[in-house]
């Protein structure tokens, strides 16, 4: 007798994968649709009689064959003071409601209210029920309705038939989830042997998800931490504590180390669905990213094929690289960014950037709460969540694209023109009240400034809407969902908002490229002034040629703690996650959440490490090109081989190649000996740039090769280049941020909470980024190398607690 396989699922999840058809199509997003549409909830529910009930959660169990699906969700209202018993599912928008008058209500809504009131009648005995769907648009309040009414028997033959619909993945998702169990039972640890420490982290992090808590970890480069933390993570999915990995990175190097740890498990039997997100204007395959079916053959009927492209690959495949992704997107004709998201909500394991979880603009918005209990993060190079958490709660604007758009509206779209004029006459006003000053820090909000934004959004939402705007939108998308043809429901075809192209239109359309900039920094502005509190300052500052207003972010712990909130367990891990009450405060650590530093797992022969206390201070910099061109020479002459030199900045970067392209020309003339290869990173390079740069760094070289890079880049983190690949490091600086108003006020902040402020904001940011870089060199037990630190501040007890315990014993003083 096979067993009964449970398919918990949501009404909402079932009925858009059984109604949805059609094409993607770029739709207008308002600043804060959930807020808006939560007010408009609450409007309509205020309007109910005293026996109606609001938010009603309702469930069912439905068997099919061997599967039962166990239904929830939560109707928007029972309204028990109807003669018939009625359910009223409420719908807000930010956009004209003609086209739904037209349509009668859209097929997916009627079909997840048409669910509920079937829940509803099985629950109660109830024999006929009516169907009622409430649209508001957010803006006038504007409210119609429309309304059916059904037996139970029609209720059931037509909920029936959605589950029908939906089996045959809920049966590919059973038959692949006991094939993965199996599979990981069996699975052994994907080495030979636990490099030191390994076994610790790996035991770590299997107990941190078990309990529910969160880990901080510092591994060291060289333990295997994408190994270690994945595995387990892996057997807590195959036991039943996780449903699903969230691997969230920073960089693509880093995502592609996820995947290769992946990969060897597969080869040992491992059989799982793991998916790579790529960011959409990397993996479109169109040359300009326009997501409407006019423009995009891959987004025209988007929703007729990708219910079996989802089937085909889960079918077919297990580890969905971007490869592979691309490779069934083309197969289906199927916009591969979006077939990614689809994806992901039926994998196992997602790798994808740290936005999709800790950014409201873009985090994954299908991921329900019961998920995210059974859904563990792990978070790589979690060092680098901080600064990117603050930009992610930030906002900012530039004055002087409101002034460009106040002239490009001028007598064409008046209430647009005065509401660009009106945010410009804010700015001059506050430049004004700058005085003889070119900066200002207040920790109050800008209310009239945020008002003045709040209604610029709006009128530029209706220019969007009317289509007098080119172009099309393309950094937040909402997919339109259609019914197919012949079933129940009314069909609906072609986009919402069918903008005529005449003379008229064309006459007031104007430029989208900088108009919609302008709203999404709009848009981000106001998101961080509905977050704005005591952990936020705003920031007004003159530039050369503009002037700018940020609401800052000081403190990301509390929103990070909000957007990860639900999820069962974090693991955040890093070789530089130092000091780690630092990464506790800033990242949101709690009291029950453990702790783990552990030493490096290689032999201290294979390091040597020394310092040139010379003084790269800004004011010093001048001085220190040529005989840091010196230096440099000296450590790479002693043996061929490759190297990296890491720099504070650009500009420093650029003026120490010149001064060592120099001494390499004069070296030329006084020896026979051959050249040496020189790299330069530039702030421009392409991918595939970026590729060829660290290709050159072969183990075969006739010659030695240096590469020019800074720290925090793209070449200082994430990089492997074992054995021969890379010999030695040279860093010049501490890796201090630039002194600024920023990294002032982030410093005053932390002051004031009684922390070493400086330290707080410049010291182990910068050091963090000089481990990093050191980092890069030594990454296995085959490895051997030479490091060098060129600045007399190593040797400051604020500096020189801060390098790794590895490094310390090996540290020789360069005085000569």
């Amino acid at each position: 007798m096979t067993d009964t396989y449970t398919v918990n699922l949501s009404v909402r999840h079932l009925v858009e994968y059984v109604y949805r058809s059609g094409s993607i199509d770029a739709r207008l997003q308002s600043v804060d649709a959930m807020h808006e549409g939560t007010k408009a909830h609450l409007r309509v529910q205020g309007n109910y009689g005293d026996g109606d009930q609001r938010e009603v959660y309702l469930k069912a169990d439905i068997a099919w064959g061997d599967l039962l699906f166990a239904l929830d969700g939560r109707c928007d209202g029972l309204l028990a003071t109807e003669p018939v018993p009625t359910i009223d599912e409420i719908k807000s928008s930010r956009g004209d409601l003609v086209r739904i008058k037209e349509e009668q209500g859209y097929a997916v809504h009627w079909a997840q209210a048409w669910f509920y009131a079937y829940m509803y009648a099985k629950q109660t005995g109830t024999e006929a029920m009516r169907v009622q769907l409430t649209y508001v648009q957010t803006g006038t309040g504007e409210e119609i309705r429309f309304v059916r009414e059904a037996s139970f028997e029609e209720l059931e033959c037509d909920v029936l038939e959605m589950v029908a619909r939906y089996a045959p993945y809920a049966q590919l998702r059973k038959n692949h989830q006991e094939q993965r169990d199996v599979s990981i039972a069996e699975l052994p640890f994907p080495f030979e042997s636990y490099r030191a420490g390994q076994r610790k982290l790996a035991g770590a992090v299997y107990k941190t998800i078990d309990e529910g808590v969160s880990l901080f970890a510092r591994a060291p480069t060289g333990i295997g931490k994408t190994v270690s933390t994945t595995y387990p993570a892996i057997k807590a999915i195959g036991s039943g504590v996780l449903q699903r990995i969230y691997y969230l990175t920073a960089r693509t190097t880093t995502r592609a180390a996820a995947e290769d740890a992946l990969i060897l498990m597969k080869s040992q039997g491992l059989r799982i669905h793991a998916v790579t997100i790529t960011a959409k204007d990397k993996i479109c395959f169109q040359e300009e990213t326009r997501c409407e079916r006019e423009s995009c053959s891959f987004a025209d009927g988007y929703y007729d094929r990708i219910n079996g492209a989802v089937l085909d690959i889960f079918e077919h495949e297990t580890i969905m690289t971007r490869a592979v992704i691309e490779q069934y997107a083309r197969k289906h004709s199927v916009c591969p960014f979006e077939f990614s998201l689809d994806l992901s909500y039926g994998a196992d394991i997602v790798i994808c950037d740290y936005n999709y979880v800790f950014d409201p603009r873009i985090s994954f918005k299908r991921q329900y709460a019961e998920g995210k209990k059974r859904t563990a993060l792990l978070i790589d190079e979690a060092h680098n969540l901080v600064d990117r958490a603050r930009e992610m709660y930030s906002g900012e604007l530039m004055k002087a694209p409101f002034l460009s758009m106040q002239r490009e509206l001028k007598g064409r779209h008046k209430s647009a023109y005065l509401a660009a004029k009106a945010v410009n006459d804010n700015f001059i006003a506050q430049r004004k009240l700058l005085g003889e000053s070119t900066q200002s820090v207040d920790h109050n909000l800008p209310e009239e400034l945020v008002a003045l934004v709040e209604a610029f959004a709006a009128e530029v939402e209706k220019l969007l809407e009317s289509g007098v705007v080119l172009g099309g939108i393309t950094e937040t998308n909402a997919s339109e969902i259609v019914l197919q043809t012949g079933d129940l429901f009314a069909q609906t075809e072609g986009t919402v908002g069918h903008i005529p192209d005449t003379p008229e239109v064309n006459q007031k359309r104007v430029n989208s490229s900088q108009l919609l900039d302008i709203y999404y920094g709009a848009q981000q502005f106001l998101r961080a002034a509905k977050v704005y509190d005591e952990r936020f300052v705003t920031l007004t500052e003159l530039t050369r040629k503009d002037m700018r207003v940020k609401l800052q972010c000081l403190d990301p712990s509390s929103l990070l703690g909000q957007m990860g909130k639900g999820y069962r367990s974090h693991i955040y891990f890093s070789a530089t996650l130092t000091p780690l009450r630092y990464y506790m405060d800033m990242l949101g650590g709690r009291e029950q959440d453990y702790t783990l530093s552990l030493p490096s797992p290689f032999s201290r022969d294979q390091l040597k490490v020394a310092i040139h206390p010379l003084s790269t201070r800004f004011a010093d910099r001048g001085d220190s090109y040529v005989p840091i061109a010196e230096l440099i020479q000296q450590s790479v002459q002693a043996r061929r081989g490759n190297y990296f030199v890491f720099f504070p900045s650009y500009a420093y970067m650029n003026a120490v190649h010149e001064a060592y392209i120099e001494l390499l020309g004069k070296l030329a003339g006084e020896s026979s000996d051959e050249d040496v290869q020189v790299l330069l990173q530039r702030t421009d390079m392409s991918e595939a740039e970026r590729d060829e740069f660290l290709s050159a760094f072969q183990p075969d070289n006739k010659r030695t090769l240096i590469g020019f890079a800074v720290m925090g880049g793209i070449f200082s983190e994430g990089v492997d280049l074992p054995g021969d690949r890379l010999i030695g490091v040279v860093i010049v600086g501490v890796g201090l941020p630039q002194l600024g108003i920023e990294r002032n006020t982030l410093r005053d902040y932390y002051q004031k909470q009684g922390h070493n402020g400086f330290d707080y904001a410049y010291v182990i940011p910068g050091m963090n980024k000089v481990l990093q870089a050191g980092g890069r060199l030594i990454r296995s037990e085959k490895d051997s190398g030479t490091l060098l630190l060129i600045d007399d501040r190593y040797l400051q007890g604020a500096y020189l607690r801060l390098l790794p315990e590895e490094w310390l014993p090996l540290v020789e003083n360069d005085l000569n």
